[in-house]
């Protein structure tokens, strides 16, 4: 009986099988961290979420519910979920206290109504307003009641036993004058605030995996304005900007680089100031491209292009010269000339490095998307995500991102798939089938293709 390899051996390749299991595990890994952070209560969460939110008189602050704010005080000068509530409470017991003593705290309408409307989101949460009418002072008030007389028991935003009885106080009041609502017959004495009440939550920039999902297939799939890029179009627009600027790249990179590496001539001219132009950052050349190229879509292939051709050319150059010189010193003996030795022996001597190298450079150019976009016209998933982030709406960046890190990852796998079909002949890829992806496209044209032959699937003996 053959011993099991093991998983840990120096220097040696693992079984396809567990190769593709720690691929799994590479993914499943962050997912499984992200989900344990998100869902499990116990595990960080330092903040709360307002589900039901109350005005303050002495503060201008306004929260709504959706708004977090953190769960403790970290320092004197913080202003903690428990702190916004302890106020309300004292706010709320300066009212029953000039009840008591006669002389009722009188204010506005309007301010009342306001007190009203943050029994709102409890009825959105639980499906018995929409959204539209979470304005609705009528359908609002009618809530209170039915509340209030225990018709409708909040399930997903269950009241706390304090705003229980908050309710009822409340709607004594306003059925005393009207079981239905009329604007005008809001009484002027000061209802009592709802104290806030809120969940645990992470905060804003670490949204859950199930808001993510559900936000990102409703921001890629919904009906935008036809005036305006949809999602769609500007994944499509941001790919025009990674591949323009890393083909100009390549069609000038490639020849130089080769050059570089084959003749010292080259090497002299263009590898000093390449080295050195290649440690300034390219986004400060973002105003000058602008004033060259105008604000459009010019500077931001321009800023890609800076972005990856003076590495190309390093790149290219180095690769140039770890071709076997005992490849050349053969050709010359066999009569080959310089043109004869550039085409026949180095270019398709060094084509499977420069294929690896080109794949790593492509993934460099995607790096500068995000800063590319920025420069001149906002434009692409860049300017999305931007606009998104300003608004703290992470649970729309991250899908985004994720889009461009997918994009990347699996033009690479591709790539990376069909390199033993076009280079054959490299060493490295002897008795190797390709990757799972060009596996998977063969079997789909011809389930054929890794069926043994006649002569393979015969046992050795009866061949010999």
């Amino acid at each position: 009986m053959s011993k099991e390899k093991p998983w840990f051996a120096i220097r040696k390749s693992l079984s396809p099988q567990r190769q593709t299991i720690l691929t799994l595990c590479s993914f499943l890994l962050p997912v499984l961290v992200w989900c344990v952070v998100s869902y499990v209560p116990f595990i960080w969460h330092p903040d709360m979420v307002v589900t039901i939110s109350a005005d303050r008189s002495d503060v201008t602050t306004v929260y709504s519910a959706g708004d977090r704010l953190p769960r403790h005080k970290e320092s004197e000068n913080d202003f903690a979920f428990e702190d916004f509530a302890e106020a309300v409470r004292v706010q709320n017991q300066g009212i029953v206290e000039a009840r008591e003593a006669g002389t009722p705290i009188e204010t506005s309408r309007r301010t009342n109504k306001k007190v009203l409307r943050h029994l709102a989101p409890v009825g959105v949460a639980e499906g018995w307003l929409d959204r539209d009418q979470a304005t609705d002072d009528a359908a609002i008030y009618q809530l209170w009641g039915e509340i209030a007389r225990g018709e409708k028991v909040p399930s997903k935003v269950p009241l706390s036993e304090e705003n229980k009885q908050i309710v009822q106080e409340n709607w004594d009041i306003l059925s005393g004058i009207s079981d239905t609502y009329e604007s005008k017959e809001i009484p002027s004495e000061a209802l009592l605030s709802l104290v806030p009440q809120g969940k645990p939550s992470n905060p804003v920039y670490v949204p859950p995996p199930h808001e993510v999902i559900e936000t990102g297939w409703y921001d890629w799939t919904r009906e935008r304005d036809p005036s305006k890029p949809g999602m769609p179009d500007r994944y499509v627009h941001s790919l025009k900007i990674v591949f323009g600027g890393f083909f100009l790249s390549c069609l000038i990179g490639i020849p130089l680089g080769v050059l570089s590496g084959t003749y010292d001539f080259f090497a002299k001219l263009v590898e000093p100031f390449t080295d050195f132009f290649r440690y300034m950052p390219a986004p400060a050349f973002g105003t000058v491209l602008v004033a060259i190229l105008s604000v459009y879509d010019a500077p931001k292939i321009g800023l890609v292009f800076l972005g990856t051709f003076f590495q190309m050319v390093l790149v290219i150059s180095n690769t140039t010269r770890t071709l076997d010189r005992s490849l050349l010193e053969a050709a010359q003996t066999l009569g080959a000339k310089s043109r004869q030795l550039m085409l026949r022996v180095i270019i398709p001597g060094i084509l499977p490095k420069l294929y690896n190298d080109l794949r790593i450079l492509l993934g460099w150019a995607w790096t500068w998307l995000v800063i590319a976009e920025l420069i001149g016209t906002k434009s692409g998933l860049t300017e999305f995500i931007e606009t998104q982030g300003r608004f703290r709406n992470f649970d729309s960046v991250y899908p985004t991102i994720i889009v461009i890190g997918l994009t990347g990852y699996i033009t690479d796998q591709i790539l990376a798939s069909i390199r033993p079909i076009i280079f054959s002949w490299d060493p490295e890829h002897s008795g190797k089938k390709p990757m799972w992806i060009f596996r998977g496209f063969l079997w789909l044209i011809d389930r054929d293709c890794y069926e043994p032959t006649p002569a393979e699937s015969k046992p050795l003996a009866s061949r010999r």
